[in-house]
């Protein structure tokens, strides 16, 4: 009798819980990743990396630092033989725009000639090439350097407009993106910046209306019993608040910076197969003319 009474009851216990299907749904797996990321953010591969990586928490994102199995030789065959893909999306870039002049005399004081190649090498500054070098803090070489970045031109459009994305380490950022706000005088906040986080997409919104329609039995409530709501996506990164403004403009010479972390991905192909994989992935648009 009491193993009778005893499996009745776990019977009634686990009719409350909810199937793994309706734990799984997509909806509330948005909802339960962006609550882990209060403090560190996520790349775009980290579920693939924390399956097979051990993860740890560094400048304000979670990264895969070792594999859990002994991969070494594999990754050192992909680099020798084959292709090898690295996910650098945690680094930040810093976008300039305004006129290519104002540009160059500006950010002639944090570079030198005598460490190498600087902003206005003309390899770089057509937009073909990707360089790299060492800032230091206006007009003080060969002391206070910032550190090593590296940057890519938009190639020209025959306007006198640039546009120019520097790549820094996260644990830089500040300093640098303090340092050219300094130079350009760029202190005023974009009236178009965003400060809320960006609801999610239109299907999502109608997964969720079909859902709450469907019946009682379907409705996903939250602990005071109202209707979810869409799930909000998390803007920022690591080293940004998402509730502060993003982009400042000069308003004497109209140049605007930007900052465009986590907004633009970044990974590093290393290995001979590189550019085969490539142009294998991706596939050039036609060109049509008007």
């Amino acid at each position: 009798k009491k193993q009778a009474e005893k499996a009745v009851h776990q019977k009634k216990e686990q009719s409350k819980t909810k199937c793994r299907k309706a734990r799984r749904r997509h909806i509330n797996l948005v909802a339960e990743f962006n609550h882990r990321q209060r403090k560190n953010i996520w790349l775009e591969t980290h579920i693939w990396h924390a399956k097979r990586f051990h993860m740890v928490k560094k400048w304000g994102y979670c990264l895969g630092n070792s594999p859990t199995e002994k991969s070494y030789r594999a990754c050192y065959r992909a680099m020798t033989k084959h292709c090898l893909l690295q996910d650098l999306s945690y680094y930040c870039c810093l976008e300039l725009k305004g006129k290519e002049k104002e540009l160059l005399k500006q950010l002639a004081r944090i570079c030198s000639i005598d460490t190498g190649l600087t902003f206005q090498e003309p390899c770089c500054l057509s937009g073909r090439f990707e360089g790299s070098l060492n800032l230091y803090r206006a007009d003080r070489y060969p002391e206070d350097m910032l550190g090593p970045v590296t940057f890519i031109w938009k190639p020209r459009d025959g306007s006198e407009n640039r546009q120019l994305w520097i790549w820094v380490h996260p644990a830089l950022k500040q300093d640098i993106l303090r340092e050219l706000k300094a130079i350009f005088q760029c202190t005023e906040p974009e009236e178009m910046c965003i400060t809320e986080p960006v609801t999610t997409s239109v299907q999502e919104e109608k997964q969720v209306e079909v859902v709450t329609c469907l019946g009682k039995k379907r409705k996903k409530e939250d602990k005071e019993g109202e209707k979810a709501v869409p799930v909000k996506k998390i803007i920022g990164d690591g080293t940004r608040d998402p509730f502060q403004s993003y982009s400042w403009i000069a308003r004497t010479t109209g140049i605007t910076i930007s900052d465009r972390s986590m907004e633009i991905l970044r990974y590093r192909l290393i290995g001979p197969l590189s550019h085969s994989v490539l142009t294998e992935t991706l596939k050039a648009a036609s060109v049509q003319t008007v």
